[in-house]
């Protein structure tokens, strides 16, 4: 079904779907263009940052009390990418949009009091785009560059940002995600598709495959879950399910999960908890310069909505 029709609607702003997603209206400023999404379950608290104002944002899980986790430009931060959370700490990638004299950083914040924990400056003489990331169990963090054929993590010895692998198939990496059992690491490459490592042996484990178009990246129940965003016919854009074989090693097939609600919606980035994925229904990227960092049309902006989605059957 293309569009969604709504059964019941609260004064909090939360809107629940015939297919059981909720929508929430967000009241942060309409220019963000979200990227990149976190969220914390314990304290309720759904992060996300801007792409236009170099800053992360933050409120209660179902929209409540919006506020400035960190300001414009606070610890250096730049256009928010990929975030995530673990534990209590908030991994936030950021990279200066134009490309001359491009800069790629990673904050370590925590996500009580966005107080800095660490960070890294990308040391790259080539343009670079720190895009998306995933943390092991054993906290080993993988970085995607969406420029380049390479694959960072944190070399907690030397303090610095390190190539932990590079291979040309994986060139123009955007989302990432990792098994449970942190044998796997799974890429989306706008050239090769949906790529598996094996992260002992450095082996690429699949071939090169058509599964393209994809943002976000997360593994959740032995499949692979994605946002789709940049297929030329708009209608095959949305959330996706891809199977993985017993091994996890194949994608073996895929499934449309999730609908856009308008062709136009630009979703991106994601996060899993609990079974369910959280993302924001348009970032409304079309509508940033990102060479001037200015909105192109102001009349066209709207609130963000957070969606909701249950990725298994409810009772």
């Amino acid at each position: 079904m293309r569009f969604l029709f709504w059964s019941l609607f609260f004064a909090s702003g939360v809107v629940m779907a015939q297919n059981n997603s909720t929508e929430v209206e967000l009241g942060f400023e309409k220019d963000l263009i979200p990227e990149g999404i976190a969220v914390d379950l314990q304290h309720q608290k759904l992060f996300i940052n801007s792409l236009r104002h170099n800053k992360i944002v933050r409120c209660n899980l179902y929209g409540s009390q919006p506020e400035n986790f960190i300001e414009s430009g606070e610890h250096g931060y730049q256009s928010g990418f990929g975030m995530t959370i673990k534990g209590d700490t908030l991994y936030a990638l950021g990279n200066s949009l134009p490309k001359p004299k491009n800069e790629s950083i990673l904050l370590l914040l925590n996500i009580k009091t966005g107080e800095l924990i660490n960070s890294f400056k990308l040391k790259e003489t080539g343009f670079a785009y720190l895009n998306d990331l995933a943390v092991s169990s054993m906290g080993t963090l993988y970085i995607t560059d969406s420029e380049s054929n390479k694959i960072y993590t944190v070399n907690s010895k030397k303090g610095e940002l390190d190539v932990f692998y590079a291979h040309d198939e994986l060139k123009h990496c955007n989302g990432i995600a990792i098994s449970n059992d942190n044998k796997y690491l799974y890429f989306a490459s706008y050239t090769s598709g949906l790529r598996v490592l094996d992260i002992e042996s450095k082996i690429l484990l699949n071939q090169p495959n058509n599964f393209k178009g994809i943002d976000g990246l997360k593994f959740h129940q032995n499949s692979l879950v994605a946002i789709v965003n940049t297929k030329r016919d708009a209608t095959q854009n949305g959330v996706y399910r891809f199977q993985l074989n017993q091994n996890l090693m194949e994608i073996t097939g895929e499934e449309k999960i999730w609908n856009l609600r308008k062709e136009s919606d630009i979703p991106t980035t994601f996060t899993i908890k609990n079974d369910k994925m959280y993302f924001v229904a348009d970032s409304q990227l079309d509508n940033l310069d990102q060479e001037k960092v200015v909105i192109s049309d102001g009349s066209r902006l709207e609130n963000y909505t957070l969606i909701i989605h249950p990725l298994v059957q409810e009772n």
